[in-house]
């Protein structure tokens, strides 16, 4: 069976323009800049406009990332959408991505939803497509409009979440070239899927006028806790483990992006792992977790700053509702 390896040829990302501060949050309930700050890192978020959707936005960072690969998007053989909460349950969020892009090819297109682990699932069964010679170039999408469902309410999840998207272009490398996948994990702890979740408007919970009136329409129930020391302990074990099978050790690690949830998770994580400061990129403080987009739009601007240059390792991290985890360890 072929065997190839799998690189990253292009990045792009889409932030909305719209600022919203934590002094804008004082405003809305009982909270303040500094009991927001001290427990999340976070200093603002992007909020889309009502006209902005997860489609939209993915449409800016698609042509990015496309643009920056060099390639026809018609040379787009799948694309894959993470979005946790679509601009419409069906036809799927990648369908209207194909068509934004004027792709004509009739490539696959499949959305995923793994929550803020999502863009690493799509990362991993990218590879694999890759790998294994079915495809060669992939569109990865990672997109979340999480204001729309935010009823900003809740001081303990509202002031959590931002908008954005942030797409990569997996290819085919050349025999000659260094990028490659290097090691990928993936898991789930269903016993823990209530400690975050938003239980109404699915089939099981539809929208109702009883729902609207008590205001629960919009609710994301999270216990913060348990999501907190379940997302350190998996995320430490992930990259620990992918550092010794890959035989890279921390030494050889060049790079570490997490996912952009919490500046105390990062730290925390980074801690277990003794991975040092200047090896952890974050961009928390500016963009809030911004959910399956966070560490594709964390790589875009890492490559475009000429942080991440060809042949750095690069581990990521993720959790998400679920529980959903996910490593992945590449040379870029």
């Amino acid at each position: 069976m072929a065997s190839f390896k799998t690189k990253i040829s292009g990045t792009g990302k889409y932030h909305p323009t719209k600022v919203m501060t934590n002094f804008d949050f004082e405003k809305l309930m009982d909270t303040n800049d500094q009991w927001i700050t001290e427990r999340t890192g976070i200093k603002e978020r992007r909020i889309a406009k009502p006209e902005e959707t997860t489609v939209s936005m993915s449409t800016a960072a698609a042509k990015m990332a496309i643009t920056e690969a060099g390639i026809d998007p018609n040379e787009i053989d799948m694309i894959l959408f993470q979005v946790t909460m679509p601009d419409q349950f069906f036809p799927n969020s990648a369908s209207f991505l194909q068509e934004a892009l004027g792709i004509t090819n009739k490539c696959a297109c499949l959305d995923i939803n793994a929550a803020c682990s999502g863009y690493l699932y799509g990362f991993t069964i990218a590879d694999s497509l890759i790998k294994n010679g079915i495809y060669k170039n992939i569109l990865l999408i990672g997109a979340e409009k999480t204001s729309a469902f935010n009823g900003f309410k809740d001081r303990n999840t509202a002031v959590l979440f931002g908008d954005a998207a942030g797409a990569t272009l997996l290819s085919r490398a050349e025999r000659s070239e260094s990028s490659e996948v290097l090691g990928t994990i993936l898991g789930s702890d269903s016993s823990k899927k209530d400690s975050l979740a938003m239980p109404n408007g699915g089939a099981a919970s539809p929208i109702t006028k009883e729902i609207i009136e008590r205001g629960e329409e919009k609710l994301v129930v999270m216990n913060g806790q348990v999501v907190f020391k379940t997302a350190v302990k998996t995320m430490a074990q992930y990259s620990a483990e992918l550092l010794e099978k890959s035989g890279l050790g921390l030494d050889g690690l060049d790079w570490f992006i997490p996912h952009q949830a919490n500046l105390r998770i990062i730290e925390a994580v980074a801690q277990m792992v003794n991975c040092p400061a200047n090896k952890i990129i974050s961009n928390v403080d500016k963009y809030a977790n911004t959910s399956s987009a966070s560490i594709p739009v964390t790589i875009n601007e890492a490559v475009a700053s000429g942080k991440i240059k060809r042949g750095d390792t690069i581990l990521m991290t993720a959790f998400g509702a679920g529980l959903t985890s996910a490593g992945v360890l590449i040379r870029y």
